[in-house]
């Protein structure tokens, strides 16, 4: 069975990250993505080929030209996973905050009724 590259390792490597920066604008061809890095050319066909291997890019060959696009639906999985962990954590911060709120004021509520 292949095992499928982890998006979220994907999209850890800032370079990755900038190819995808770079074809949310347009597509573009593998020279055209590497002239925007100061590594090898071999390098950023590497971090292409991960990019490709996860779903987050497509490879369009034209000619001799490999022309690289997004697919917008993979990263919209990524952010609607992080849109989850955001909403979850919201919420579990909301209650951590009424349960400290409930401490505190049972703390005055203590204090208060000692002074009288």
């Amino acid at each position: 069975m292949e095992s499928r590259r982890d998006v979220f390792q994907a999209i850890a490597d800032p370079t990755r990250r900038q190819i995808i920066e770079m074809l949310l604008k347009k597509p573009l061809n593998v020279n055209e993505i590497a002239e925007n890095f100061d590594v090898t050319r071999q390098a950023v066909s590497l971090h292409v080929k991960i990019l490709a291997e996860c779903d987050l890019i497509l490879i369009k060959k034209q000619g001799r030209e490999r022309y690289c696009e997004v697919k917008i639906e993979e990263l919209n999985q990524v952010a609607k996973w992080v849109n989850y962990c955001r909403q979850f954590w919201k919420e579990q911060f909301g209650e951590l905050d009424k349960y400290l709120t409930k401490i505190q004021s049972n703390k005055l509520s203590d204090h208060d009724s000692t002074e009288q």
